[in-house]
């Protein structure tokens, strides 16, 4: 994905500020608080970029900036005391995916919230408009919109013309305004490509091995398993799983296809958590929230693991392999 474009606690204490030589008080450090669904272990790489998109900026941890990591490892029903515990001290909340984003505007209605990974913030009723916020929060988006659910299916279809009965993993205990939006476009894509379609629905990882059981009695051809926090906290499991099937497989980010996942077409979530860090800078420096329109990505890429293509025994046309914007042999 490089052309088209976090239950750990990890926190410290801001000391008080020490006075410099000459009598003059240091300059101050700011709190940013940061919250995510996944595990510490899947999401750190995405902290990391975060990271380094605001040393960019010249704001280094531990000099004029401190960052409360919040980690809910995929299970929501921690987010709304993870995101009340940073809300009391925060200057600005990062918070990716819309529950987080959801659990952290429920925390506070005063405290900038920087979303990103976000999906539909508008839909969800997370910002007024894209253009014009309004409240407390802004930031970015995963998606440019459901038609994502569209071209991805399509993707599928263009690689494997001959499939016609999808199996669909969908995660029952994500957010029900963003599930309903995904469900609708889905069921529509698969009518208008002339699909069937067969929706597995699961609310935890117990369920994983039940799911990919389903997929092989239900008689699929291929599967479709849609952008996750819960799905990217245990990606290399779910490459496992789906390997097993030995169907073509069209993910919804870049990661499942480096854990040995077959195919996505999607954002590069580091170019994200980087370009978050540019909304953390200017509220630092006295941006509204609310006046800060919504960032869409722009960028997104086809990713094929031809390695993974072998293994399952499946060809792909040369014709589709030379539109990927990377291919992992």
């Amino acid at each position: 994905m490089r052309r088209r474009a976090f239950i750990a606690v990890v926190g410290g204490s801001i000391l008080a500020a020490p006075l410099v030589a000459d009598g003059q008080p240091a300059r101050k450090v700011y709190r940013i608080g940061y919250l995510t669904v996944p595990s510490r272990e899947s999401a750190q790489g995405v902290a990391l970029s975060f990271q380094s998109g605001l040393q960019d900026l010249g704001w280094v941890e531990g000099q004029n900036v401190a960052i409360d990591y919040r980690f809910a490892g995929s299970r929501l029903d921690r987010l709304p005391d993870l995101a009340a515990e940073l809300a009391l001290r925060a200057d600005v909340i990062v918070a990716g995916a819309n529950a987080a984003v959801t659990a952290a505007r429920n925390a506070t209605r005063t405290t900038p919230i920087v979303m990103f990974l976000a999906i539909e913030p508008v839909a969800s009723g997370l910002v007024a408009s894209l253009a014009r916020p309004g409240g407390n929060v802004t930031g970015l988006t995963l998606t440019a919109g459901p038609e994502i659910y569209g071209k991805q299916l399509q993707l599928l279809k263009d690689a494997f013309p001959r499939i016609s009965r999808v199996t669909i993993l969908l995660n029952a205990a994500s957010p029900s305004d963003t599930r309903a939006i995904r469900a609708q476009e889905i069921e529509s894509s698969t009518r208008a490509l002339g699909l069937q379609r067969h929706v597995i629905e699961i609310r935890n990882p117990g369920d994983f091995d039940h799911a990919f059981a389903a997929m092989t009695t239900a008689h699929a051809d291929a599967m479709f398993i849609p952008q996750d926090s819960m799905f990217y906290q245990h990606q290399a499991r779910l490459a496992q799983l789906a390997a097993k099937t030995r169907l073509p497989a069209m993910w919804g980010l870049r990661e499942h296809v480096e854990a040995g996942g077959l195919m996505a077409y999607a954002t590069d979530l580091n170019d994200v958590a980087r370009r978050a860090a540019i909304f953390v800078d200017k509220i630092l420096k006295g941006a509204k929230p609310a006046e800060l329109p919504v960032e869409q990505p722009t960028k997104f890429d086809l990713v094929i693991n031809l390695k993974t293509a072998r293994a399952l025994g499946l060809t792909i046309a040369p014709s589709f392999i030379a539109r990927a914007d990377r291919v992992i042999e």
